[in-house]
């Protein structure tokens, strides 16, 4: 049989970072693009493919000459930009938002400064493609995608190209690149051989990559001559150098292509969980930045307050950067991460900075009338439905608070329980003091603090014991174990298996894989268990009840305080780990006892359901096991790496991984020396929370999904002065309402990109069933009606003129129906 055309993609797959910092990608990148433009020189028919915008937008900045020669052969169609993002990041940490601002920055780049945008999606190096990625590409003007891993011996695909289909039945043909994305720098005969063995015998038109890559370099001139001389070779189907949109447009032309709708994974499950502070930090800035959006939008509305978007999307981009896949994945050198943590830390100031600012130009028009002996709080919630939560707030000692405090919602209003907790402070004249907030729908309620006799003082717990109850959820922690032996709603069974032999909570795990875990699906081969060491009650008043314990393991602590505030509905774990161990996992487990369980996991803008078969798989803000007796979710703020053991009938164990510490930058087959000296990852103390949420019903009913919201992206108390303004005490600026208004989740409002004074809204299905929703903006005086289909991400743009109809705009803010404005056709 005769093999289809074979089109051979010159590139030069270029790692911004990895073995080496950034500095040394930014002059890789100048010196990889002059080479490619050199050979378009030396070869009428030679064609060069790049993405990363990220990488074009360095040599505009700082080679304007080689830019021009740059755009010259972008226009002759000799230049071919694919991926259309910023760069290519790991497509499993990113939050859904993020993936549509690589989309939104880049694309709109490109036109400006090119007069193209990318049509076809191009993530060869990362390790894993998450399930929603066919929406946000193809409502992002990219109809087809590239990629290689997961490769043929981890994951059976339906083929070499199929459709890729997310929930909402949208698609993109996606393509299996055979072999490597890059080649030897001499002839390249061995390379193409190898592809071919991995491809199909088939008469359609199949894609090859060559060029020397990841420090950059591109094609050679012995590749381009080397395919020349294999194209003259019957034993070689045609090949000849090509884009990868000829080949995606010819490869779609052929019927009977299969569909696969679920994500592409795994490989390397180690990245899930190595160095847990990017993505920690990772997780804090873009949360902190689309909390800005917010605010920033409102008070340019109400305040006007200068206008922010070129900041933010420069912390954006930051953050973008950061999310590529080497960085993000935890497996670039040491120095690279002191980059990671100044970039990221620039993007979360800017955010705090412009949030900040925006709030209190909210806050100073709240009429707050003058009144000795009185403090007033604006607490602001950031999410566009009702949120009730602990407020937690650092005190002067104002000489009205010295002693008990009342505190009132509004000026006049019902009377709430406060509670003393420890200050940040260890030094007199500062306090911290919780309270519970009722908090009106994106937006803010008035609280009021005065000398009174509502303060219930931090000191020695009335308690008895190591319960949690209050009156929604009872939780029992064991002293033997550190774990809980009791988790329930209020009139639901006990969620926590009884049984003599526990499964250890903290399990430690042998892992002598290297930094990406190649060649391994599960990290459970448990060596040993933190044995606790103390266990105490910290509070047990009106607003918080705290136990504490403390465990220790080899030259490690752990410390896991378990907080159960007045009207939750989950248990708080504030977790602390002191980790000194190397080559070793840390896994907290959590067992259930729930019958027919089913696992849920959230993934970027979507969630899927998948196996318990104890593999390792990248999940985000919650994970839920629930059956047919009710359920747990486990919410964080900072983790990804999560395991479901269901081998067990009616006991599934789920598993959450802290902690990693492979060598840095180590891949295999290099072996470590016995006496070498080497860096660990995840040396040192970290800090994060997670919730334990017990519930009758599903995830669904259950609000899981807004409850990880509210967790990652946390209410703000504001301590606030005497002023007359023409704003209440309490206001809510939007808010969804609808038979499916508990399925949508507004995630972002924002002005325009085009600074014509919109505003852009967006939001997505969350339980995978058509909603029909009415937004209400009463701060624009609009009201926005709009239908989901099920997991779908929907973008609605609403003009400045307030009779102007909202209308649905894709992700690049562009109206589909319509060219991509500025691109030449």
């Amino acid at each position: 049989m005769t093999r289809g055309p074979l089109h051979m993609i010159g590139n030069a797959h270029i790692d911004a970072v990895w073995l080496w910092q950034w500095q040394e990608g930014y002059q890789e990148v100048r010196a990889t693009f002059r080479s490619a433009l050199d050979r378009m020189d030396e070869y009428p028919d030679y064609v060069f493919t790049a993405d990363s915008v990220a990488y074009f937008s360095w040599i505009a900045e700082h080679d304007p000459g080689l830019f021009d020669r740059i755009r010259k052969r972008v226009a002759e169609g000799r230049f071919e930009i694919v991926g259309g993002w910023w760069v290519e990041p790991d497509c499993n940490i990113p939050g859904g938002e993020a993936f549509v601002r690589h989309a939104l920055y880049s694309q709109r780049w490109l036109a400006e400064h090119l007069g193209v945008i990318a049509t076809v999606g191009c993530n060869v190096d990362p390790f894993g493609h998450n399930a929603t990625l066919p929406q946000l590409l193809s409502k992002a003007r990219l109809d087809s995608y590239a990629f290689l891993r997961p490769q043929s011996h981890e994951r059976e695909l339906p083929g070499q190209k199929f459709w890729w289909e997310s929930m909402d039945g949208s698609r993109v043909l996606a393509y299996r690149i055979p072999h490597e994305y890059c080649s030897p720098g001499g002839e390249i005969s061995g390379h193409v051989t190898k592809a071919l063995q991995q491809l199909p015998v088939t008469t359609e038109p199949l894609m090859v990559f060559y060029g020397v890559g990841n420090h950059g370099g591109g094609p050679t001139i012995e590749n381009i001559e080397s395919i020349k001389q294999l194209a003259q070779r019957d034993l070689f189907p045609t090949m000849f150098p090509s884009t990868m949109r000829k080949f995606f447009d010819e490869a779609r032309g052929f019927d009977g292509i299969p569909v696969h709708a679920t994500e592409l994974q795994p490989h390397a499950v180690g990245c899930y969980a190595a160095h847990s502070e990017v993505k920690r930090q990772n997780r804090l800035a873009e949360q902190l930045l689309l909390a800005a959006e917010k605010w920033t939008t409102i008070a340019g509305v109400l305040s006007g307050t200068p206008d922010a978007t070129a900041e933010l999307g420069h912390a954006w981009k930051q953050v973008l950067f950061n999310q590529f896949h080497d960085i993000a994945a935890g497996t670039a050198i040491e120095p690279a991460y002191d980059d990671a943590r100044d970039q990221l830390g620039e993007a979360k100031a800017i955010a705090a900075r412009l949030a900040n600012r925006s709030i209190q130009s909210i806050a100073r028009q709240i009429d707050v009338p003058a009144e000795p002996k009185m403090v007033p709080v604006a607490v602001f919630n950031p999410h566009p439905w009702p949120v009730t939560t602990t407020v937690e707030l650092e005190l002067g000692y104002p000489a009205p608070l010295r002693g008990d405090i009342a505190v009132t919602e509004g000026l006049a209003g019902r009377q709430l329980q406060m509670q003393e907790i420890r200050s940040a402070a260890t030094a007199n004249g500062r306090r911290r003091v919780a309270f519970v907030a009722d908090l009106p729908p994106l937006g803010y309620q008035l609280y009021t603090l005065r000398p009174g006799d509502s303060t219930y003082h931090l000191g020695a717990p009335a308690q008895d014991g190591f319960v949690l109850d209050n009156g929604i959820v009872r939780a029992e922690v064991d002293p033997r174990t550190g774990w809980l032996k009791t988790l329930a709603t209020a009139d639901g069974p006990n969620l926590l298996p009884a049984r003599k032999k526990q499964v250890a909570h903290a399990q430690v795990i042998d892992d002598d894989t290297d930094t990406w875990s190649h060649g391994v699906r599960s990290l459970w081969n448990t060596s040993g268990a933190f044995e606790v060491t103390r266990v105490r009650r910290l509070a047990d008043g009106p607003v918080r009840q705290v136990v504490r314990v403390e465990s220790a393991y080899g030259q490690s602590t752990l410390v896991e305080e378990y907080v159960l505030d007045a009207g939750a509905d989950a248990v708080d774990v504030r977790v602390t780990i002191d980790w000194r161990e190397q080559l070793k996992t840390l896994k907290l487990c959590f067992p259930f006892a729930i019958e027919q369980a089913e696992a849920t996991h959230e993934v970027p803008y979507g969630h899927l359901v998948r196996e318990q078969n104890r593999e390792e798989v990248p999940s985000h803000a919650w994970v839920d096991v629930s059956g047919s007796n009710g359920g747990v979710a486990l919410l964080n703020d900072g983790k990804y790496s999560f395991a479901v053991d269901g081998s067990e009938a009616g006991r599934p164990v789920l598993a959450m991984t802290c902690v990693r510490s492979p060598v840095y930058a180590w891949h295999d087959p290099r072996q470590l020396d016995a006496d070498g000296v080497y860096e660990y990852l995840d040396q040192g103390i970290q800090k994060f929370r997670c919730r334990l949420q017990p519930h009758a019903g599903d995830w669904r009913t259950a609000g899981v999904v807004r409850n990880a919201a509210v967790l990652n992206q946390p209410v703000t108390p504001l301590i606030e002065c005497f002023h007359r303004g023409p704003l209440p005490e309490q206001q809510s600026f939007v808010t969804v309402d609808g038979p499916g208004a508990d399925q949508v989740v507004l995630s972002v409002l924002k002005k325009d990109e085009d600074d014509n004074g919109a505003v852009v809204l967006r939001g997505y299905e969350t339980s995978g069933r058509e909603a029909e929703v009415t937004v209400t903006l009463p701060f624009l005086g609009r009201t926005v009606e709009a239908v989901f289909r099920p997991g779908e991400v929907k973008t609605l743009l609403l003009g400045a003129a307030a009779e102007t109809p909202a209308t649905e705009v894709d992700l690049l803010e562009w109206d589909p129906r319509k060219p991509p404005p500025g691109v030449l056709r």
